[in-house]
């Protein structure tokens, strides 16, 4: 059996991430990362874009995304 790799940090995430990775990083499904791509990202949404029919995130969005999710927080 295959052992898999769980992207836990930030270092071990590569620079293109997948709703695996992203699902890994945040502790989340898949489903709902997939749900987060469907909202547009001005709305709450998880930043993404298209290679083919595959969706991914820069890492870097996704590090900016969780940074105004924590400050909506703090806002509210």
């Amino acid at each position: 059996m295959q052992n898999k790799k769980k992207h836990t940090t930030w270092d071990s995430l590569p620079d293109t991430l997948t709703a695996q990775h992203i699902s890994e990083f945040l502790g989340i499904s898949r489903r709902r990362v997939y749900e987060l791509f469907q909202i547009n990202d001005k709305d709450g949404g998880i930043p993404n874009f298209k290679i083919g029919a595959t969706i991914r995130v820069d890492k870097a969005d996704l590090k900016h995304w969780i940074a105004l999710k924590k400050e909506e927080q703090f806002h509210a």
